[in-house]
Parts: C-alpha cells; structure tokens; sequence
C-alpha cells in the first residue's frame, strides 16, 4: 500500500509540473499540440481547442507537447546554422516569453509547496514527543562520539528554551533547529534551576545524515503530546509561504553539504527510494490518525516539490533551467544561438543527467538488497 501511494504522489507531482509548462505556453502563444496524463500507447483523447488531451497507458508522470519542440533537431539535420521557427513554436517566441515558459514548471511545484505547507498549517496534526529538558551523554556513551554541549558547559537537566533566538518548547523542535544548522555557530538560551544561561557553540556536521548536532539526548521519562498550531485562512497562508522559504532554503544548503564530505551514499536517492519514503510516510501518518495522515501527506508532498524546483532550475541543458539559460544568453546577445553549439551543450547536460541517475538508482538497488 505504501508503494501505491507513493507513485501516486510522485504521478501528481509531475503532472502539476507540466500543467504550469501548458499554462505558461498559452499565455505566451505557443501552441500547446498535445497534454497527456502518462506516458506510451494513448488509451483516450480529445481535440479541443488545437490541443490533444491525453491519458496513455503508463501512469507516470505526464507531458505538455509543445510546437516547435523539435524545431532543435531538424536545425541539425539540415545542417541549419541557427534554429528556424514559427511565431507560434516554442523556438519562435520572444528568448524572454520562452525562459517564461520553461520557469513556469518548477514554479507549480513552489506554489504546490505553498499550498500543501498552508492546509497543513489550517488543520494542525498531534505529535508525540519530550520536554526540552535534555541530558548529556557520558564520556564513555558509544551511542554519541563528540558532545560540543558537554565542552561548552550545558548540563543534564538543562532545559533549552531558544536555539538562536527561536523558541524551542519540546525536543522536536530542538531537533528541528539544530539539525537544519549543520557545521554553524549558534546560540543557545537555557533555564538551569531558574538562572538564564546563554551559550555559543559550533555544531557538528553529522557525515552520515548530513544534519547538525552538539551531542545532548532527550530525557525520555516521560513522553508529551502536542498540538501543532493551527492558523485561520490568511495567517496559515502567511505561514505556509514562509515554512516553504524555510524548506527553499534548507534543500540549497543541502546541496552546499555535498561538498563538505557529508556520505553521498546515505543522502541521494533515486526514484525507487524516493517513492518509498512518501509511501511510507503517509501510511505512518495515517496510523496515527486521518489529520496526521493528511498532514504527513502534505508535507512530504511539499518537500519533494521544493526538490523539483531547486533541481530543476539549475542550469544543466536538458533541464528546465538550461533552457532558461540559454533563452536569457540569447536575449543578451541579440542574436539566436548556433545549433551545434546547444547541441555540445545538451550533450555535456545529457551526460550529468544520466551520471545523477545512474548514482541515485544505484544508490536505491544498494538499500533495498541491503535493508535486511
């Protein structure tokens, strides 16, 4: 059942994503030839407007067929020196109306973010946690290598009550903010017998999950219940937007990680994996109630499609961001781009495309012979 949903959530993903490309092209004027939902043998269509609707056999994902999407590959057959197209093609349109077209995809999937991070902060969810009363480990504790709260001086029983400024009431969020802050000086305000501590301190890099930590442990005596905060319409909006900037921020900040020896192995993951963790997510979520269901739902649904977005704007040909950036050279330079020269271009994003996937699917095949 997990797997069902989560191809489910994969499915409504990408074909969000191609709604915003086929929004974007009608306002632009290029001619949308075909819309489908899925991919291979068309099982049902219809023509309207110019515009073939779709649904083809296999269920994942979907397309928005633009004219003049091909217009690239006959300019190399012919030997073309530049691309040739109708006004109304997607080659044909203003370089600016085109990199429109092409942001337009990853944008769905930002207000998608929005949405889902705004109904989850309409509805609320109950979590199970601890009290923000910590312990730290002893010198010898196995289970934690380095304590950087021990060397700056916290002690067991220590209640934290902000983590750089942030108001921290249960362990969750303790978590929450020092996880989100690997290898980072932060502040920390504790309650100790009723005297304010302050504290600055450096996190730790966590190679393997790539979060932060400073080495302290829930005290677990006693487990509390909390009621996340529910919003009426305009502030959960507010909110909504502001916890997707946060999430903007966190997933380019794990990108940054990749470069500071976090394992890459335990924190890229393929389609197969990817599918996976939402499935599970939400049949976990749905155990604990059909609020905590949908609110798990929503949330794992806004994660990915902040991944979407920052994945798909980076400026790799193939990608919707390569054609953003090659659409705003050609709007600098005044003059259309040769053809063989996008041509090399798409090559060397071809090949970065096919080694990402080639690492991530791997990396799915290792987890799932080696979960057991």
């Amino acid at each position: 059942m997990s797997w069902i949903f989560g191809i489910i959530c994969l499915i409504f993903l990408i074909i969000f994503h191609e709604l915003g490309h086929f929004i974007a092209a009608k306002i632009c004027g290029v001619k949308v030839e075909s819309f489908s939902v899925g991919f291979g043998p068309i099982l049902l269509h219809k023509t309207i407007r110019g515009t073939d609707y779709r649904l083809s056999l296999i269920p994942l994902g979907g397309y928005c067929g633009m004219k003049g999407e091909k217009d690239f590959s006959k300019a190399l057959e012919q030997n073309l020196p530049v691309i040739e197209a109708e006004k109304d093609s997607l080659y044909g349109v203003h370089p600016l109306k085109r990199a429109f077209i092409a942001f337009s995809g990853p944008l769905s999937n930002f207000i998608l973010c929005i949405i889902a991070f705004t109904v989850i902060n309409l509805s609320g969810y109950t979590y199970e946690t601890y009290s923000n009363k910590i312990i730290i480990p002893d010198e010898n504790d196995t289970t934690v290598t380095v304590s950087a709260a021990r060397e700056i001086g916290m002690q067991t029983g220590d209640i934290i009550l902000e983590v750089n400024g942030n108001k921290t009431d249960d362990f969750s969020s303790i978590v929450s903010e020092i996880a989100s802050r690997p290898d980072e000086d932060i502040t920390i305000k504790v309650d100790r017998n009723g005297e304010i501590l302050s504290f600055t301190l450096h996190t730790i890099l966590n190679k393997k999950k790539g979060t932060g930590s400073i080495g302290i442990i829930a005290d677990d005596k006693n487990t509390i219940k909390t009621e996340a905060p529910r919003y009426s319409f305009f502030p959960a909006v507010y909110h909504g937007f502001a916890d997707t900037c946060k999430s903007f921020s966190l997933t380019l900040k794990g990108f940054s990680l990749l470069f500071k020896g976090i394992d890459i192995k335990e924190n890229v993951t393929g389609p197969i994996r990817t599918t996976q963790i939402i499935g599970l997510s939400v049949t976990e979520g749905f155990k604990e109630g059909i609020r905590n269901g949908f609110a798990a739902l929503l949330s794992i649904i806004g994660i990915i499609n902040i991944s979407l977005f920052v994945m798909n704007l980076l400026p790799i040909p193939v990608l919707d961001g390569g054609l953003i950036l090659l659409s705003l050279i050609e709007f600098i330079i005044r003059k259309k781009i040769n053809t063989k020269v996008q041509l090399y271009i798409q090559y060397a994003g071809l090949a970065i495309i096919i080694l990402i996937a080639v690492f991530g699917i791997g990396n799915d095949l290792r987890f799932l012979f080696t979960k057991h």
